[in-house]
Parts: structure tokens; C-alpha cells; sequence
């Protein structure tokens, strides 16, 4: 008997409060579907890293207007910009709220427990649902007791989440991850590694990230690039 084929490797910098990691993500996973039609045998496993684009942004958040303003130069630079994000969001099947969001949080909590999760099985629904939460539903994913919620609404143990977040598990290795990634170049996320061969930057479309795909396959080995 032949033994199966060995997954592919795709390591996913992002942050949750990144709408175009949102929809990065689903790109991401038509890519997959459409690589599968193809090749019905392949397997592929996604890891998610963190990568806070506002780490010195206090436990208990901003106000969401306040950041945007600053960030972009006035409500209608930041309206424009969203205008953008939000016809992106709709060809990825995404519906942004992005008027539910009254907070910018830290989202130091939210990567701990991405990864406390994904040391245990497959994170991918917990990171759809961290999103969903901030983008589609307005909840504060800087709140511990909203981010255990959201943990059990993906299928993990929810009093087990708020305990670990309770703690200060995980905390220096997030910096730490964090730190890496900037160190390997990433300035700006989504940002995928492809079987430890190609890095992509960006929420490319579904055709490029398939095209990636078959370039990994064949690609040498690039030391130093897996987060």
C-alpha cells in the first residue's frame, strides 16, 4: 500500500482585527477547494501566527472612530478606504459591520488563545469565529469573558479558555512569535508561507494563490523562512 501523501504546509501570519486577514482567509480556503478539485488526495495543514498591527494599544482597547481617524486622516479617509475593504469583503462572502465595532482592542488575549487552541487540533473555526465576532457581530475580542464565549462557540472548552487567559500562559511566547515574524520581514498581514517554500503577501486571489501553491511544490527549500 502506498503511503498518503504528505500534507502541505501553509503558515498563516495575521491578526484578527485585520479585515483583509478575514479575507485573506476565505481566499485562502477557495483556493484550497479549488486546488482540491484537482487533486482529491491532497491534504493540507494551516498554522496560525500572530502578529499584532497595534501592540502598544492598551488591555482595555480604544475608541474605534478615535483609532480610525487617527490611523487614516479623518472620517472620510477612513470611510473611503472601508468602501474598498467592504467590496473586497463581499466577493469574499463577507458582509462587514464594520459600524457594530465601537472598540480597537488589544489583541494580545485573542492570539493566546489561537494558540492554546491550535496546540490541541485544527484552529481554522476558531479564527473564522474571532472574526465573525469583530467584523460581522461587533463583539469586543479584547474581553476575556467574550473571548472564552467565542472558544466554546467553536467547539472548545470554554471554561478551559477563560482559565488559560486568566493566567499568564502564552503571553511571552506571542511576543516572542510576534518579534520572529517582524524579523523575517513581515511588515503587513495576511501573510503566507507555502510549504515552507514561497511567502505571498497579501489577500491575493484565489488564481494566485493556486498558481503559489504549484510554484511551492516544486520550489527548493528557502532556510530560515517558517515562522
Amino acid at each position: 500500500m502506498s503511503s498518503p501523501p504528505a500534507p502541505f504546509l501553509i503558515d498563516v501570519v495575521s491578526d484578527v482585527v485585520c479585515p483583509w486577514c478575514f479575507i485573506g482567509k476565505h481566499r485562502l480556503e477557495a483556493a484550497v477547494a479549488e486546488w482540491r478539485r484537482g487533486d482529491p488526495q491532497a491534504r493540507f495543514t494551516v498554522n496560525w501566527h500572530p502578529f499584532q498591527l497595534n501592540p502598544d494599544l492598551p488591555p482595555e482597547g480604544v475608541d474605534r472612530r478615535a483609532y480610525l481617524e487617527a490611523k487614516f486622516g479623518g472620517p472620510e479617509r477612513a470611510a473611503a478606504i472601508y468602501d474598498r475593504v467592504r467590496a473586497a469583503g463581499r466577493s469574499a462572502g463577507i458582509a462587514f459591520e464594520f459600524d457594530r465595532i465601537a472598540r480597537q482592542p488589544n489583541t494580545l488575549d485573542a492570539h493566546r488563545l489561537v494558540s492554546w487552541a491550535q496546540a490541541q487540533r485544527d484552529a481554522g473555526d476558531l479564527v473564522e469565529a474571532l472574526f465573525r465576532a469583530y467584523f460581522l457581530e461587533g463583539r469586543y475580542v479584547g474581553d476575556r469573558t467574550v473571548l472564552a464565549a467565542i472558544a466554546g462557540e467553536a467547539g472548545f472548552d470554554a471554561a478551559a479558555a477563560r482559565s488559560m487567559l486568566d493566567s499568564d500562559a502564552l503571553a511571552a511566547e506571542m511576543a516572542a512569535m510576534d518579534r520572529r515574524v517582524r524579523e523575517l520581514g513581515v511588515t503587513g498581514v495576511p501573510f503566507f508561507i507555502l510549504n515552507d517554500r514561497i511567502a505571498v503577501e497579501g489577500a491575493q486571489e484565489p488564481p494566485a494563490l493556486v498558481a503559489a501553491f504549484a510554484e511551492a511544490l516544486n520550489a527548493p527549500t528557502e532556510a530560515g523562512t517558517e515562522p
